[in-house]
């Protein structure tokens, strides 16, 4: 059964484990798997110019081991019985790497987590495909109740290093989050939010050609 559920996890989060059974063999689950692992490979590879092999990658990048062991740990935390070895998991990771991901939190695909150190992810996060994040950016919520409490993040979206976003908000798709800003308001696609508490800030006329995994810092 766990060696089903890890397959699974590693193929999509959106997919119930039973349908991995009704598509055939483990073989085929696996092969799945190892596309989307050469997918994550691939996003760190694009988005890190300091990336040279794929081996320093795999051994050497806490982000993306962070970003595969919540591919299972949040398997795990919808089947019962299980919460408790994914929250263990997902704390272990966190000592290994530095980088904190509730087992509830939605992760879409291609994410790719630079450094890694000090990003905590909250447990109602939602994040898009193709998102980057640098360290020490929180996903985190704004109230102690029960239910969403944390960021929903589209897709495409930069969040500079030290960005705290806080509360069932919503960031659109391809906006871009300065550095240390801190987010309590919705954030409209496309946009640059910057500062304490964050603005919305105009793209300058002649803004540079800026490539979509930098660090928005330059527009501050």
């Amino acid at each position: 059964m766990l060696r089903v559920v890890i397959a699974n996890e590693l193929i999509d989060q959106s997919i119930h484990v039973k349908s991995v059974a009704k598509e055939g063999t483990l073989v085929s689950a696996f092969t799945r798997a190892y596309r989307l692992l050469k997918e994550d490979l691939q996003a760190a590879r694009d988005r890190d110019p300091a990336a040279r092999t794929t081996a320093e990658i795999v051994l050497a990048y806490p982000g993306l081991h962070a970003l595969w062991s919540h591919r299972l740990t949040h398997r795990l935390w919808h089947i019962r019985g299980l919460k408790l070895p994914a929250r263990l998991l997902s704390q272990f990771t966190r000592a290994l790497t530095g980088v904190e991901i509730h087992p509830g939190a939605v992760l879409g695909r291609r994410i790719f987590i630079d450094h890694g150190m000090g990003v905590v992810i909250g447990e109602t996060a939602v994040v898009g495909d193709d998102v980057t994040l640098f360290h020490s950016v929180t996903l985190g919520g704004r109230s102690m109740s029960h239910g969403k409490r944390h960021p929903t993040i589209g897709n495409g979206v930069v969040i500079g290093a030290g960005a705290q976003i806080l509360g069932a908000l919503w960031i659109g798709d391809y906006a871009q989050i300065g550095a240390n800003a801190v987010v309590v308001k919705d954030v409209p696609a496309n946009a640059i939010a910057v500062g304490v508490p964050a603005r919305i800030k105009d793209r300058p006329a002649q803004a540079p050609v800026v490539e979509f995994c930098e660090d928005p810092a330059i527009f501050i």
